[in-house]
């Protein structure tokens, strides 16, 4: 029953949208064409989404095939609702406009032509969206950026100033389709020649299969002085139907299998010593702690064995782990390493001046650099994409922290 409400509700709103697209349309020209092309695409987008939806094999998760559904789903919705709010204003205002001519018995209407220069606005700002999603999965996906930090800590040991730090984070190797522009973005990670590069966590979106054409793309990633990577939420395979419980947990084997193939060492509540001149740092990895699920992750366990005045990086993938659990904690983790997020893979940022996603509605830190209590944590916006086969804004990140001492 409630499948059959949720269905209704779905189905009046996308009504909705297509009765106010139309009458926009229409209000600005008699071209028949023009009036029913954008309803004959968007009747195509939503068949072919139904099918994709109804056929896809669940127990392969979601496949690229329904990623570009749902992308082009969005696609046409995102910017439809732009058009309904500002026609929906119009006709509220129309409506009190009627209200006090009928209360006031004065002939009080709008204004010659309103209802075609709202109309032009409507349709004008929803192109923005429109043309920014079409870029962003043509695209926008393969935007890789590159951002560097500097870091300053008074108790970094000597030895360890100006040592570079490669961090990325959320592959989703069964999202790609273009090894090409996959290669690139690995010889822009390598081109950053860092002393260490660390992977936090989601390889794959549910399945170690996923990876294996790209096994040869990313066993070329290469560091110094070595790679350590953790695991993510969908490293797990938590979101598909298995067959039985043990397909499931012989994948999560294979899946951690697939660090070792890509020269990785993977860090399992565990820690490293990196060692320089004599002196040292505890690199610490943790399984996935989020907040409000799978939190696999235990911190004291991965400490067992650091002293508390030992500078500590902190590999964990989901960022609600440090706001809960680490950033007040007083064994001090200097540096946390997340992903996890991906912004959203779209939003709006403009250096110096605007940082804004849906993201940061679920999470206090979703994108980028952030400190409290003198410690610092980075959320890597992602390598790779999910559900959504593009980026918009929030473009694939590769980000390189240099260690100062301060």
């Amino acid at each position: 029953m409630k499948i059959a409400i949720r269905l209704i509700i779905l189905f009046a709103i996308i009504i909705l949208l297509e009765v106010y697209v139309f009458q926009a349309i229409k209000t600005i020209t008699k071209n028949k064409i023009i009036r029913y092309s954008w309803l004959i695409v968007s009747v195509l987008v939503y068949g072919n989404f139904l099918y994709v939806a109804l056929t896809y094999d669940r127990t392969q998760g979601q496949t690229p095939q329904f990623q570009m559904a749902m992308g082009l789903l969005l696609t046409v919705l995102i910017p439809k609702l732009i058009v309904l709010i500002l026609m929906f204003g119009e006709d509220i205002c129309r409506g009190f406009l009627k209200l006090i001519s009928t209360i006031s018995s004065e002939n009080t209407k709008p204004l010659a032509g309103r209802r075609k220069f709202i109309s032009q606005i409507a349709l004008g700002l929803a192109a923005i969206p429109f043309a920014s999603f079409i870029y962003g999965i043509i695209q926008g996906k393969y935007n890789y950026k590159v951002l560097k930090y500097q870091l300053s800590f008074k108790d970094l040991p000597d030895a360890f100033d100006g040592y570079t730090i490669t961090q990325i984070s959320d592959i989703h190797s069964g999202s790609f389709t273009n090894k090409e522009k996959i290669q690139y973005g690995v010889d822009l990670i390598n081109e950053q020649k860092s002393d260490l590069m660390l992977f936090t966590g989601d390889i794959v979106n549910n399945k170690a299969d996923e990876m294996d054409n790209w096994i040869d793309v990313f066993d070329k990633l290469e560091a110094k002085e070595g790679k350590y990577s953790v695991l993510g939420n969908h490293d797990y395979g938590d979101y598909m139907d298995w067959e039985n419980p043990q397909d499931k947990i012989d994948n999560f084997k294979k899946v951690k299998d697939i660090h070792k193939k890509i020269g990785f060492d993977l860090l399992l509540d565990e820690h490293r010593y990196l060692e320089k001149d004599g002196q040292k740092i505890a690199l610490l990895g943790v399984e996935n702690w989020g907040k409000g699920f799978n939190q696999t992750g235990d911190l004291q366990k991965a400490s067992i064995g650091i002293n508390k005045e030992d500078f500590k990086i902190l590999m964990t993938h989901d960022p609600s782990h440090w706001e809960h659990k680490v950033k007040q904690d007083d064994f001090n983790y200097h540096l946390t390493l997340s992903g996890h997020t991906h912004g959203l893979q779209m939003g709006i940022e403009i250096p110096g001046w605007i940082k804004w996603s849906p993201s940061q509605f679920a999470y206090k830190q979703w994108a980028g650099l952030y400190q409290e209590f003198g410690r610092y944590i980075n959320v890597n916006r992602g390598f790779g994409y999910h559900a959504f086969p593009g980026r918009v804004g929030i473009w694939p990140e590769i980000t390189v922290i240099e260690l100062k001492k301060a």
